[in-house]
């Protein structure tokens, strides 16, 4: 059994992660072993070059890794994370699914594959979370 009892009390926890959910991140759904999460790409999330900028993939990838990491252990922090970007994003959403690889004593390993609402793949994440 996770930490949140349901959709909307995952919601309510991460409303006060603001800077995800001021870019509109939203958490589509979770349960002990993944977690989606998504949003829609807008003119302010893009880069000089108009490309969207890999701070707003990194952060739909980390905050989908943080409803899943402390879903199965609150709270937990991120002790490691890489990202590789494979391509850029063509459509209009981006959406992340987190998957529990290991779920140790003190620690969780997450790995986050970022698309976009085309089905072209943007990246892939892994993340370490330390169980606090």
């Amino acid at each position: 059994m996770g930490y949140y009892n349901s959709l909307e009390e995952a919601r309510e926890y991460f409303k006060r992660d603001r800077f995800a959910t001021g870019n509109g991140m939203v958490v589509d759904e979770f349960d002990d072993s993944h977690s989606v999460c998504s949003m829609d790409l807008e003119e302010n999330h893009k880069n000089a070059n108009g490309g969207i900028m890999g701070g707003v993939i990194y952060t739909l990838a980390d905050f989908a890794f943080a409803v899943l990491a402390n879903n199965i252990h609150n709270p937990t922090v991120a002790q490691q994370v890489s990202m590789n970007f494979l391509s850029a994003p063509k459509g209009k959403r981006l959406i992340a699914t987190a998957s529990c690889r290991k779920n140790g004593r003190t620690s969780t390993i997450i790995n986050v594959d970022v698309k976009d609402d085309t089905g072209r793949d943007v990246a892939m994440f892994t993340g370490t979370g330390f169980k606090l």
